[in-house]
């Protein structure tokens, strides 16, 4: 299964990228700088002690994935989206974005749609697979690759089967993936990154997430 990681650049697309290059997902960086994400291809290859990471421009990327994860700050989200419609036209969409107020990150501006992964639902149409999940995982935490995350992955899609991929490839990772329902879910779950990172502030702690605790799986 192919990766693609629009924004791998970024500290959480990076950091992705590493654990699914390391449970041998061939991972591609995107970028809007091809070359910028070469260089993180090679940071990630020189951690990993591998060559299963690659950097592409963003477009190519997207062509590229058979599943492709957006991992943008919320103020490029539906630029990016929009301009690369055409790519992502039927892909299966991993939206691991969460709307933050950029001067702010402890306060959350929920779009118009209720979620960013509604919002990617609202902006590709219905060929799109969108799938909502990783959006409380620390990036720290996953560039750790010596420590398991602790930290549990809420999936949240309309389209059953694309969510039943995502969540083999969490578990692949190294991930515990819960399915919490459909794609409306995302707006419970992507609060939790504010009230984490409150937390995490407050208690000057970097913990990788939430977990949960108590629940027997069926």
């Amino acid at each position: 299964m192919r990766i693609a990681i629009i924004g791998g650049t970024g500290e959480e697309g990076f950091g992705l990228g590493l654990r699914l290059a390391r449970a041998e997902f061939p991972v591609t960086i995107g970028s809007r700088d091809p070359a910028r994400a070469q260089v993180s291809a090679t940071q990630a290859n020189e951690l990993l002690g591998t060559n299963a990471v690659q950097g592409m421009g963003n477009a190519a990327a997207a062509r590229w994935g058979e599943v492709v994860i957006i991992s943008v700050p919320y103020s490029a989200h539906v630029a990016t989206l929009q301009g690369l419609a055409q790519e992502l036209a039927g892909k299966l969409v991993l939206d691991v974005v969460v709307p933050l107020d950029p001067n702010n990150p402890r306060r959350l501006l929920p779009p118009a749609a209720g979620s960013a992964a509604e919002e990617a639902r609202a902006v590709l149409g219905p060929t799109a697979r969108i799938v909502a999940g990783f959006q409380n995982i620390s990036a720290h935490a996953l560039r750790k690759l010596d420590t398991p995350v602790e930290s549990e992955v809420f999936l949240s899609s309309d389209d059953q089967e694309a969510k039943a991929v995502v969540m083999d490839l969490a578990q692949r990772a190294g991930f515990t993936a819960w399915d919490v329902g459909e794609l409306e879910s995302a707006r419970l779950v992507e609060p939790l990154t504010p009230l984490m990172i409150s937390l995490n502030i407050r208690y000057k702690s970097r913990r990788g997430g939430l977990r949960v605790t108590g629940i027997k799986r069926g």
